[in-house]
């Protein structure tokens, strides 16, 4: 069993669904829990998380990580100040399913950046299954019908998530460029610590503004859960295996967040899936299927 959590594969699948979860709870979360103090809270619970297994690999690693500076601040405002802070202040005006859609588009941003800015191209079979898993999604999200996409009128929220997806996009390519040889706990509180100095003043504002966090059992579980899963573990597991199967493959797995939010119903809320689930479902393993595991000479 804990072999698997050296498998990247399995990595990618256990971030998408602690993302997939972390997207539902913002959105019902959002009346009591700015977007900005649930991204402060979010990583500083990570941080804490991460700096007792950080700091033993403080004091010789520092050099590295003195060096390879430029990088941990690009990608600590990208991934940690960027990406989440988005998303969620994207969620106060969008439905999740906005969200879910546009998000799904992480995967065509990433590949198109790694062309544009690396020169690396996917196969014709690699493209294939990508655009399957995409029309997967949209069957999903649509709930088999075209007409429903054109109801999902855009707004203000849909910007900001589209805003959000490029963050993601640039932050997952630029991964390659982290600094080699720093161990992966000691680079997340670094990355985190960036992160959290750029959403300091925007929290300070947010407060100033009169928006407070309306302390219950439920919002203080979400906020805990924020930081442990989609943050601390998240984090962990999506940057190790970007390392070993690249970023166009790793950002194809943002297309498990549909399936795993129509599982989530099916259990918590008793929603009985429809055929269009199924499609959607088959559609987007079979294009992961055919982006990662068939080899064509």
């Amino acid at each position: 069993m804990f072999s698997r959590f050296h498998h990247p594969y399995f990595l990618l699948v256990l971030t998408s669904l602690f993302w997939s979860i972390n997207m539902v709870l913002g959105r019902a979360i959002r009346g009591d829990v700015p977007p900005l103090s649930l991204a402060f809270w979010r990583w500083a619970i990570a941080l804490a998380l991460t700096l007792p297994l950080a700091l033993p690999h403080l004091r010789t690693q520092w050099p590295l990580l003195k060096r390879g500076w430029p990088a941990i601040v690009i990608l600590g405002l990208l991934g940690v100040g960027g990406y989440n802070t988005l998303a969620y202040v994207a969620l106060q005006y969008t439905a999740a399913t906005n969200a879910v859609l546009l998000n799904s588009f992480i995967p065509i941003a990433t590949i198109t950046l790694s062309w544009a800015f690396l020169k690396k191209h996917l196969r014709g079979i690699e493209w294939l299954g990508v655009m399957m898993s995409l029309v997967g999604v949209i069957t999903i999200v649509a709930r088999g019908k075209l007409s429903t996409l054109a109801g999902l009128a855009p707004n203000i929220g849909d910007l900001w998530m589209l805003g959000a997806v490029f963050v993601w996009a640039f932050y997952t390519i630029g991964l390659q460029w982290r600094p080699a040889g720093v161990d992966p706990m000691l680079l997340l509180a670094a990355l985190i610590s960036v992160g959290l100095l750029a959403l300091t003043p925007a929290y300070a504002w947010e407060i100033a503004q009169g928006r407070l966090i309306h302390v219950t059992p439920a919002s203080l579980a979400v906020i805990a859960y924020t930081g442990i899963f989609p943050g601390f573990l998240g984090y962990i597991f999506y940057n190790r295996a970007v390392g070993e199967v690249g970023a166009s493959k790793a950002s194809l797995f943002i297309h498990l967040m549909p399936v795993f939010g129509t599982l989530l119903s099916a259990v918590f809320l008793a929603e009985v899936p429809h055929g269009y689930h199924f499609v959607g479902i088959a559609l987007i393993f079979v294009g992961i299927y055919l982006t990662t595991a068939i080899k064509f000479r």
